[in-house]
């Protein structure tokens, strides 16, 4: 019986739209934020009249065990610019895919505000944990905490490991 429900459940939530907004624990998300970040790239262009460095082409990212590679990443640092070295948060679009331990979503574009510790995602996002495989218009992360909320459009597809 207890099967059964579950299975009826699932359907349920594989249906697109029926959630508007769904909350979902990302164990494998989870980063210690006051780690140093490391970005590298093909070419890199500093604006010194708004303080924000802008990475172009095969962008990858690190922090910690988490990556997140894109075409393209804006760095806006904090006030003083450049110089203060510190990073107030990162814009990454094109192909942008952040992977950490066995969780890893997609996403046309995402922000990372580096003090909140917080990651949204944004257009045509697709998480994967597994086997399972959630989408959705946008993906908010919390870092610290490992938590995210999926929003718009939320699908779900849930192996059960059964047939």
């Amino acid at each position: 019986m207890a099967g059964l429900l579950f299975g009826a459940f699932l359907s349920i939530s594989a249906v697109p739209g029926l959630a508007q907004g769904t909350a979902i624990e990302f164990g494998g998300l989870r980063q210690d934020t006051s780690l140093p970040v490391e970005i590298t790239s093909d070419a890199l262009q500093v604006s010194q009249s708004d303080g924000s460095a802008t990475f172009t082409g095969n962008v990858l990212v690190s922090q910690g065990e988490m990556r997140l590679s894109a075409q393209e990443m804006r760095v806006v640092y904090a006030a003083g610019g450049a110089s203060s070295g510190t990073i107030q948060e990162l814009r990454a679009t094109g192909g942008v895919t952040l992977v950490n331990g066995g969780d890893a979503a997609e996403a046309e574009e995402a922000v990372y505000d580096i003090e909140a510790g917080e990651v949204v995602m944004r257009g045509d996002v697709i998480l994967t944990q597994g086997p399972n495989a959630l989408s959705s218009n946008e993906l908010t992360i919390d870092l610290a905490s490992g938590t995210g909320r999926l929003q718009g459009g939320v699908r779900t597809i849930f192996q059960t490991g059964t047939r």
